[in-house]
């Protein structure tokens, strides 16, 4: 058993928001009450463990000082596994995870064999329920993601998929594409999109603009993100389908997005923390840590993003979570692969670059980072209630923290070695501590 202790609960679904003390008996949340109120319940509790022979004991936290909201939830992780496990594998992933806040993610397809069949679906989810948070899997969209031939959907719901994508790729045929939602419409099931034209893209990676010709290179024109976008809404639209625009980079998207949800279409966008902290002038200071698909972009676009997470056009934060190893990295800009890790530092980037600033207040930031994925991707978690999920996390949102190591495999990212304000004090999941800052 565990009792947590005078801490403050913020829980955006339920609206609550104030102190209480919380009891968990087993993976579930048993009691919650004002504080101080359950010292007599948890004691009596544990002495009819005892007495019916069960050995048992009870941990206490205090979390005096402390916001107590329900346990992150990210949409869209790359754990690299199967068959990229130099970059992450599922174990030091759920790692990173935990100790950003995490306590339920999902992980993307693009791994080799993909997630395109249920052999490779459920043997994931095998490995995942052993790493003490809960990981989900996607389902592809389209099998070996070639954008030729759709997966048997069906299928891979049956295994535990819980939404599809076959991000990294773009589904470039659009008649495929309205197929896709069509099926996933019927199925109550999300499609989530990578929107980039790769017709429009000369080096991905990098916004085409000033940076990217002081550097030799053409880029990634904004262009290929909005053709899609555009494109994606309408097929929504006709299709009554549910979509997700992943890691939203320019201001003209953001507007689609938001016109479109006025008109009733069934379209969430996420936001990344790095395309709400930087700009592609990071590039000339990190070169390629700062490279990412679709790129960072002008300040008028970071601006136009916080604004669509403010108004709700843009309502989960999502990490976008990338490994890859120091080597690839290390490779000329043109070469490097795209991408950055995330899940260490989301929650306090979210704190420095959307609380601090007054864009978001605590419970707008826990409800884009847990409420509201954890609604659109029909999750059991991203909220605090008496026999819900015992999934929290415990955190001081104003003790700033220095991020010098990382417990993911990789460490692509330009915010190693900062310090950062949201310091994680707990993360647990099914009643069990699974990081301790």
């Amino acid at each position: 058993m565990l009792i947590i202790k005078n801490g403050r609960i913020i829980d955006p679904g339920t609206g609550l928001n104030g102190m209480y003390d919380i009891l968990i008996d087993g993976e579930r949340i048993s009691r919650m009450g004002f504080c101080g109120s359950l010292d007599d319940m948890a004691a009596e509790s544990m002495s009819m463990k005892l007495d019916g022979g069960e050995a048992d004991e009870l941990t206490e936290i205090d979390a005096t000082g402390c916001i107590i909201a329900p346990g992150l939830v990210d949409g869209h992780v790359h754990f690299r596994d199967p068959g990229f496990t130099y970059k992450e594998d599922i174990d030091t992933g759920a790692k990173a995870a935990a100790r950003g806040g995490f306590t339920s993610v999902v992980m993307m397809g693009n791994t080799e064999p993909h997630m395109d069949s249920p052999e490779t679906i459920t043997d994931a989810l095998r490995r995942g329920s052993k790493t003490g948070i809960n990981v989900y899997c996607c389902g592809n969209v389209t099998k070996d993601m070639a954008g030729k031939e759709l997966v048997d959907m069906d299928a891979l719901i049956g295994v535990g998929a819980v939404l599809f994508t076959d991000d990294g790729k773009p589904i470039t045929d659009a008649d495929l594409m309205e197929r896709a939602c069509t099926m996933a419409a019927h199925r109550g099931k999300v499609i989530s999109l990578h929107e980039e034209d790769p017709s429009f893209i000369k080096d991905n990676g990098i916004n085409a603009g000033d940076v990217a010709a002081r550097l030799g290179l053409e880029g990634s024109p904004r262009q290929a993100e909005i053709s899609m976008v555009e494109r994606d809404i309408e097929i929504a639209e006709k299709t009554g389908a549910e979509i997700v625009v992943q890691h939203i980079s320019a201001a003209e998207s953001v507007d689609l997005i938001r016109k479109a949800k006025e008109r009733g279409v069934k379209v969430h966008a996420e936001a990344t923390p790095h395309h709400f902290s930087l700009t592609e002038e990071a590039v000339l200071r990190f070169g390629s840590l700062a490279k990412m698909n679709p790129p960072l972009r002008l300040e008028s676009d970071r601006m136009a993003i916080i604004e669509g997470l403010k108004d709700g056009t843009i309502e989960m934060i999502a990490t976008d979570h990338a490994p890859h190893s120091r080597e690839e990295k290390q490779k000329e800009l043109r070469l490097a692969p795209s991408g950055i890790t995330g899940l260490e530092t989301s929650l306090a980037l979210g704190i420095k670059e959307l609380v601090k600033t007054e864009a978001l207040s605590i419970p707008e930031l826990i409800a884009r980072m847990s409420t509201n994925p954890a609604r659109i991707y029909g999750l059991d978690a991203g909220y605090i209630r008496e026999g819900g999920p015992a999934d929290l996390v415990i955190f001081e949102p104003e003790t700033e923290w220095s991020f010098v190591q990382s417990l993911s495999k990789s460490s692509n990212t330009p915010f190693l070695g900062q310090r950062l304000p949201g310091k994680i004090c707990e993360t647990i999941c099914r009643g069990k501590v699974v990081y301790q800052g």
